[in-house]
């Protein structure tokens, strides 16, 4: 069987593309690599890993339609060593009312933590 090397990219479809941007540029660092006039744009996230995010509905009547609605689930990883640095961050005084912890997880390779923003 051929070998993939992971996943490329991941869609979110939200109802306000540019604030969903802010979020990702301020929360991960990620950043804008190509814009989708109106209907969204990708975001580098890290490595070859893109995040694109879609406003809901506005792809739907392109040569290749897709959409999605609903709640999501998107797992980012991160050095073991950094997840205390991150629990900080998310609870940090400018973060803290906007998330809260869903549960935890152990995987093959690591550990989740499952955080719920409240305000996206």
């Amino acid at each position: 069987m051929p070998k993939t090397h992971g996943i490329l990219e991941s869609s979110l479809y939200v109802s306000d593309v540019p604030r969903s941007v802010r979020f990702y540029e301020e929360t991960f660092g990620f950043r804008v690599i190509k814009e989708f006039g109106e209907r969204g744009c990708a975001m580098h996230s890290a490595g070859h890993q893109v995040l694109l995010l879609f406003k809901k509905g506005a792809s739907r009547a392109i040569q290749s339609p897709h959409d999605g609605d609903g709640e999501l689930h998107v797992a980012f990883a991160i050095a073991s060593a950094e997840l205390a640095n991150w629990e900080s961050w998310l609870r940090s005084e400018r973060e803290e009312s906007k998330w809260k912890r869903s549960g935890i997880g152990n995987w093959v390779g690591g550990v989740s933590t499952f955080e719920t923003r409240t305000d996206i």
